[in-house]
């Protein structure tokens, strides 16, 4: 109890201060190294990972069981690591550890799974997908999903997977006593019967042969199957059977229902959290309501107004993230300019190889009128937009200030790309040159 209150008070001194962050629960697991099997957790603890999107589907979740009249805390900012976590428990629970909510929502780094999911009482464990990402922090994408599977052969929840995501659905293998509900999306406008994207769904993980694709959406996300031995045929819990997505709605078990942006991969953040209100016998009009006013911010497809010229600005990570962030930029069929701010700091990665994975060459188009380099490797990114052969309008401005008055110089929309440790700087000179 004493170590709870010290923690307690850390936060509170912090926030009058000003600041926030997880060093309180750094502190606490200090002081305590099982601090987080301490809580005495709600019903309802539901834990969403991935390589991409946890973020948002976290978020979404949280506003639809709000919206259902729960009590719902979650770490909204995306602080998914063990010591963020165990600050938001300890800011939400009494002195005697018992968390005050009716469901607790919680974003969890890949790698963190292992570290935290016997200790949190887990009653829903939902999963996006997975991508190759931050190989020097990480390693190869199958160590990450081996590191998970490790958690799940005593698990007895709700384990709800992506169904088109090959490196997901495998999952359900080491889960035995786990009730597995997937979601799928099927063929729509963008869907295509080959894809050239960095791809690490390839092969069947049960029997090692070459898995069959009927389609692809981006990446190896797609419908899949062996030829062998079935891998890849389950019954679906939840089908998003099609988009429209000039309307911006889809077709959801036979429902018509709004998206909140329009974009494959936001249907399928969406099938996640359909799928998890339908496991907790939960109506689909509580998310209908949020997907119909979700506004995603803090550099997902945020928008500024800047001399009177929309400016978006979109975080990117990994080769996936960044093809699906091309690829809108080159749907608008506007004249732009875009700067891309390139960090490799510890949160971003040290390993920036992944851009020669990444399709840059979506950019390199008549209506894209000049490209800024900036960021810790902006030199970096410019030989490889060089490698793709452009060259006129093509600039390097390592200071992030100075870049954006670059931009903000050059004709049209104006498209801001940055990683991680640049995003918050990007932000703050965004706004204040907002007119």
């Amino acid at each position: 109890m004493l170590r709870l209150m010290i923690v307690k008070i850390i936060r509170w001194l912090l926030v009058k201060l000003g600041r926030g962050g997880s060093l309180p629960g750094n502190i606490g697991l200090k002081m305590d190294s099982q601090l987080l099997s301490r809580f005495k957790m709600p019903k309802h603890v539901i834990l969403v990972t991935g390589t991409n999107g946890k973020t948002t589907t976290s978020n979404l979740i949280v506003e639809s069981l709000l919206a259902s009249g729960m009590k719902v805390i979650g770490n909204r900012r995306g602080d998914n690591l063990r010591e963020g976590i165990a600050t938001l428990l300890c800011a939400n629970s009494d002195l005697h550890y018992r968390v005050k909510a009716d469901a607790v929502v919680l974003e969890v780094d890949e790698l963190t799974i292992p570290r935290v999911f016997d200790q949190l009482s887990v009653s829903a464990f939902v999963v996006n997908n997975f991508f190759r990402d931050q190989l020097d922090r990480a390693g190869e994408m199958e160590t990450i999903v081996r590191k998970i599977e490790s958690v799940l052969p005593d698990y007895h929840g709700k384990l709800i997977l992506n169904g088109n995501d090959p490196n997901v659905v495998r999952l359900a293998d080491c889960a035995k006593q786990a009730e597995v509900l997937y979601f799928d999306v099927k063929q729509c406008a963008v869907s295509l019967s080959d894809s050239h994207e960095a791809s690490e769904g390839k092969f069947c993980p049960r029997c090692g042969g070459e898995l069959h694709y009927d389609y692809y959406q981006y990446s190896h996300i797609g419908q899949f199957s062996c030829p062998r031995d079935g891998f890849g045929r389950h019954e679906t819990a939840v089908c998003v059977e099609s988009i429209d997505f000039n309307m911006q709605t889809m077709v959801v078990n036979a429902q018509t229902l709004p998206m909140f942006q329009n974009a494959i991969y936001a249907v399928y953040n969406c099938a996640a959290v359909l799928t998890l209100l339908k496991a907790m016998d939960i109506s689909w009009e509580y998310a209908a309501r949020v997907f119909a006013e979700f506004e995603l911010n803090d550099g997902r497809n945020e928008t500024f107004m800047i001399n009177h010229e929309k400016c978006v600005l979109n975080l990117i990570k990994n080769p996936t993230g960044a093809n699906e962030v091309m690829k809108m930029i080159a749907h608008d069929e506007q004249k732009r300019s875009v700067l891309i701010v390139l960090n490799d700091n510890d949160q971003d990665g040290r390993d920036v190889s992944w851009i020669w994975d990444a399709h840059f060459d979506l950019l390199i188009d008549p209506l894209t009128e000049c490209i800024v380099c900036s960021g810790t490797r902006a030199y970096d990114m410019a030989l490889r937009l060089k490698y793709e052969g452009y060259n006129v309008g093509l600039q390097v401005e390592e200071n992030l200030s100075q870049a954006i008055d670059k931009l903000c110089e050059c004709p049209g929309t104006h498209m801001v790309i940055s990683t991680y440790t640049a995003l918050q700087q990007c932000r703050s000179i965004l706004r204040r040159k907002v007119s």
